[in-house]
């Protein structure tokens, strides 16, 4: 589920290139706030109240601006050249009551048990379809499998969703399982043998090459 914080930012007096490189060098961050039947709203907040939300892995914040509060989405974060320092950032706001239908991946983390013991992880699932509030929207649904013993299963009704959410799926569909490996026989092809002639001993082809070779001779 996506944390959440609070920004407070402040509209941004000026707008172009220079003007962002000197609020850079201020330790300020511009930014732009956009969406739910609003204009675009170009925004500054200072670099060390941004970076700790952001380090927190926060994907829906509060964002106030003049004593207003919206619920935003941390759509674009650019950074720069070494990926410390934020050049700037956008958000996205959301109606907090809005419900929307999404398809979520679906992530397995660990190691499944029965995997050790020589069966097979079949995933059946990679994605899958839910309803939930707009703000609440996972990037991933994680599955987690480190307890999944050989013949047995995860099944939807086993997800952990966002609060309030629910799946499209039915609940005894199975996301995962691991299964017992098929053991293939594999026949290996006889090379063709030659018919034994009746009452020929063995080694008579050879005593009769020779018998063959000293007739030449005498002739």
């Amino acid at each position: 589920m996506s944390k959440e914080a609070k920004l407070v930012v402040k509209l941004r007096a000026e707008n172009g290139s220079a003007a962002c490189r000197r609020l850079r060098w201020s330790g300020q961050v511009p930014g732009n706030i956009y969406g739910h039947n609003a204009p675009p709203t170009a925004v500054v907040i200072a670099a060390d109240a941004l970076m700790p939300v952001l380090q927190s892995g926060a994907k829906v914040v509060d964002v106030e601006l003049d004593g207003k509060v919206d619920k935003a989405v941390v759509r674009e974060i650019q950074w720069d050249t070494f990926g410390r320092m934020i050049q700037h950032f956008d958000l996205l706001r959301v109606d907090p009551n809005e419900r929307v239908n999404i398809v979520v991946p679906l992530e397995l983390k660990g190691t499944a048990p029965g995997v050790l013991l020589g069966g097979v992880l079949e995933q059946t699932m990679h994605s899958i379809t839910i309803d939930c509030l707009a703000y609440q929207i996972p990037d991933t649904i994680q599955v987690r499998i480190g307890s999944l013993e050989l013949g047995k299963a995860i099944h939807v009704s086993d997800l952990v969703l966002p609060e309030g959410s629910h799946a499209h799926a039915a609940a005894d569909a199975i996301v995962v399982h691991v299964v017992q490996a098929k053991v293939q026989e594999e026949v290996a092809s006889a090379s063709p043998v030659e018919p034994e002639v009746v009452g020929k001993k063995p080694g008579a082809d050879a005593a009769d090459a020779k018998d063959d070779k000293k007739d030449a001779k005498k002739k």
